[in-house]
């Protein structure tokens, strides 16, 4: 482990006295290009990140207040979305992948969804009314049997958001080696290996820049749809036992994050509901969090560059779906953002889910927040597994 530069405390203190030092991670890369590794890690308190691309495993718990009579939803639909009400008297959770229950589109247009729950996510944020529906089987202190109201995202008593994985460390690239058309959360996939898409902001990525998570954790705080989030802990699926560079990032999935933040806080520009042809909704959120430079060695891993940083091409219509994601080849995110890899002696194009303009937006206004004062860091009280 190499020395010790700095500790969150200190960082915060500068913060607060406007000395404070702030990169984004593509600034980051080429300081230490510039000025070498010893000298950049001294001088920088702190890098920036940001992604922005569809995170299915995303929702919403809404409280929606009392009514007169009580009552205790056992059923709720929110714009006829379905949402999870077993949890208490007037709580409900809206997952953002959720699809109405009577969406036309699709009757019209198998195969195409224009509705969910990151809609009714969407709407609210944007300040339009959104219609509840519940019922109940009424208790003695509960007697109320049926409720509906439309409600604005001010009048709602709490709204949190809610995201039991987020930020997928590395997500494989998708491929189609089938002789047909396929259509997935990762898009359409062209068959006989058509195209490829990926969905990673590569050398901006949050948990690409602290990949052996030594500062990411229970009580990091974070840039969240616009707003200010926490991470609550790992995410599901999190799985730091894979195969790692030597700069120690990993070549496939691993890690994940459970993310929790005001929905009031947020903003619509962050947090976009997406329809994917053939497969549902989605949302598209924005997530930045920031690095604390800690040390030289953390300095190193949030340095990597787009060529450093490695994913697996995987083939989504025979070996994904049915549990076999065996890697078919491996590739750096520098080669896959410049629009074409060589894959089984062809040239094939390649095109991101994620989008890196707003990845780069996002850890703009996270430099900005934190240089201004308005944003000091969150010290984990439990880092993620490793």
């Amino acid at each position: 482990m190499s020395e010790q530069l700095r500790t969150i405390k200190q960082i915060n203190e500068r913060i607060a006295t406007g000395d404070v030092v702030v990169l984004t991670a593509e600034e980051l890369a080429a300081a230490v290009e510039e000025d070498g590794l010893e000298k950049t890690a001294r001088r920088v308190d702190v890098v920036t990140t940001g992604t922005f691309g569809p995170m299915c495993s995303s929702g919403a718990f809404i409280n929606f207040g009392h009514a007169t009579p009580r009552l205790r939803a056992s059923k709720a639909w929110l714009n006829d979305v379905p949402a999870y009400a077993g949890i208490a008297a007037v709580d409900v959770f809206i997952g953002a992948t959720e699809l109405a229950e009577d969406d036309p589109t699709n009757k019209v247009f198998p195969g195409r969804f224009e509705y969910g729950g990151a809609h009714v996510i969407h709407d609210l944020l944007t300040g339009k009314k959104v219609t509840l529906r519940a019922v109940s089987y009424g208790t003695d202190c509960y007697p109320g049997r049926s409720l509906i109201k439309e409600l604005t995202l001010d009048q709602l008593p709490n709204a949190w958001l809610y995201n039991p994985r987020n930020c997928y460390q590395n997500y494989p690239a998708a491929v189609n080696l089938s002789a047909k058309t396929i259509y997935t959360y990762m898009g359409i996939l062209k068959p006989d290996a058509g195209n490829i898409n990926f969905s990673s902001a590569g050398a901006l990525s949050p948990m690409l820049k602290d990949p052996e998570y030594r500062t990411i954790g229970l009580g990091t705080k974070i840039f969240l749809g616009g707003g200010v989030g926490w991470v609550v802990g790992h995410g599901t699926q999190h799985n730091p036992q894979v195969e790692r560079t030597a700069g120690g990032a990993p070549k496939n999935g691993a890690g994940t994050l459970a993310l929790q933040g005001d929905l009031k806080g947020m903003s619509a520009d962050w947090l976009r509901p997406t329809s994917l042809l053939g497969y549902g909704v989605s949302m598209t959120m924005g997530v930045g969090i920031p690095i604390p430079i800690i040390d030289q060695a953390i300095c190193g891993q949030a340095a990597a560059t787009d060529s450093e940083l490695l994913t697996q091409i995987v083939d989504y219509s025979e070996d994904y779906p049915n549990g076999q994601a065996k890697d078919l080849a491996e590739v750096s995110y520098a080669e896959l953002y410049s629009g074409q890899v060589e894959f089984r002696e062809k040239t094939v194009p390649t095109a991101s889910m994620s989008s890196r303009p707003k990845a780069r937006e996002i850890a703009a206004l996270l430099k900005d927040w934190i240089a201004t004062g308005n944003f000091t860091l969150g010290e984990a009280q439990q880092l993620l597994p490793r």
